[in-house]
């Protein structure tokens, strides 16, 4: 049941487990816009307008929009110019990472006033496990409405807040009716506010599995709640299938962590607005996000043993390919050049390509040594290299000095290429 900002359960009692999730609405552009308005400037909140890309030259992405931007049908993800021709008057405002990790620590740090283990699931959205607290707060509802309206209060944004006995549900319960609501989820809600949803809907059902499961008559989150496990295995995989039917169910067992597992790997990947044609593109591809995974290895203090490079032709066909090496590394020419190897090995250069990405695993914490000395000097070379670069961007911004092959052309591509470099947090796992 969806309450009205202020209103309060009277009826809620604690159980068990109680699970909030914090999101943060449309997190980019309330940033940018709470920003404007404590400098008396416009709240571009309450007109069309849109995080991302470049008006004039009419590239890059929409990051984030506004609820008046949504009624032209504009969609995060979809081009700068495709946004313009549904909506000429759109106003953009540029993406400032800055902003939005200082804004995304103010919130957070609000929940931590409130909760003893809080769990950064990203930049905008956060879990508190809020059990065993009944004592200090009689009323989870309540605190709900508290944690919400201090965050708009004191920082000038809005978030909702989804309430649920996993993170499952609290997570599926965030995502009903926005902006600035709290909503619950609990199992024997499910029936009414989760069953009822397109399949699509379910936390981790894509689009490929969702046509999957809609061929096969399974539409709604019901309906696959309701299927024989061993049919839906059938259609998805065994693990996935698990997966998805215990979350169509309710059934999620995942602690909330104040401190996040260790990554197993970095990856980041890029789909292209156009497709890669040469090989001198693809490298140029291939160079930016093996600088990006390997900056967030070296921030995290590990090496990989395990590089792999994935791709998808225009036909959504997946190929892959990956090596192992003698020693770790995270040094990016490294990094690049055996990608540049891995790549030319797995694309025949005939199929054009929508779709590149890199991935490390395998990591080691370990300091390795080269037995050969000429080697050694020249990784440490390399390493100092790599370092002095991630000073400067660290300091200056991800724009203040780039790699010097990346950039040879000034491309559309290549522009799309620096924002996936400030990507830093995407496609951890």
């Amino acid at each position: 049941m969806l309450m009205a900002a202020g209103e309060i359960r009277k009826e809620c009692v604690y159980l068990d487990r109680i699970i909030f999730h914090v999101d943060v609405n449309s997190a980019f552009l309330s940033w940018e816009a709470a920003r404007r308005v404590q400098n008396g400037e416009e709240d571009i909140r309450l007109i069309p307008s849109a995080i991302g890309g470049d008006r004039e030259k009419r590239t890059g992405v929409i990051l984030a929009k506004s609820i008046p931007a949504k009624r032209y049908n504009i969609k995060t993800g979809e081009p700068v110019a495709m946004a313009l021709r549904k909506c000429p008057q759109l106003y953009l405002a540029k993406p400032d990472f800055v902003l939005y990790e200082r804004s995304s620590k103010a919130f957070m740090d609000i929940c931590r006033k409130y909760s003893p283990v809080v769990e950064k699931y990203s930049i905008d959205e956060c879990f508190l496990d809020m059990s065993g607290t009944m004592h200090l707060y009689p009323d989870y509802y309540a605190i709900a409405i508290q944690i919400k309206n201090e965050i708009r209060d004191t920082l000038g944004f809005t978030v909702n807040i989804g309430i649920g006995p996993n993170k499952l549900l609290a997570k599926m319960a965030s995502d009903f009716e926005k902006p600035d609501k709290i909503h619950t989820l609990f199992l024997d809600e499910l029936k009414d506010k989760l069953w009822p949803m397109p399949v699509g809907e379910l936390f981790l059902v894509g689009y490929a599995t969702s046509e999957r499961l809609r061929k096969a008559n399974i539409t709604t989150i019901g309906e696959l709640a309701g299927t024989d496990l061993g049919r839906i295995q059938a259609l998805v995989g065994v693990k996935f299938g698990i997966q998805i039917h215990e979350y169509a169910n309710g059934i999620d067992d995942t602690p909330v962590l104040d401190r996040p597992d260790p990554p197993k790997g970095y990856s980041n990947s890029i789909t292209l607005e156009e497709d890669v044609k040469t090989i001198e593109s693809a490298n140029r591809i291939l160079l930016a996000l093996s600088d990006s995974v390997a900056s967030r290895m070296r921030a995290d203090n590990v090496k990989a043993f395990c590089i792999s490079v994935t791709i998808r032709d225009n036909n959504f066909k997946d190929k892959s390919r990956q090596t192992k090496l003698h020693e770790p590394t995270d040094i990016t020419s490294e990094i690049y050049e055996i990608s540049r190897r891995l790549f030319s090995e797995v694309w025949d250069r005939k199929t054009p390509l929508r779709l590149l990405g890199v991935s490390l695993s395998d990591l080691a914490t370990e300091n390795y040594e080269q037995q050969s000395l000429f080697f050694a000097q020249d990784r440490v070379r390399e390493e100092k290299l790599d370092r002095t670069i991630d000073n400067l961007r660290q300091k200056f911004g991800i724009d203040t000095i780039t790699r010097g092959s990346l950039y040879q052309s000034n491309t559309n591509v290549g522009k799309k290429y620096k924002a996936q470099l400030k990507n830093k947090a995407q496609d951890d796992h």
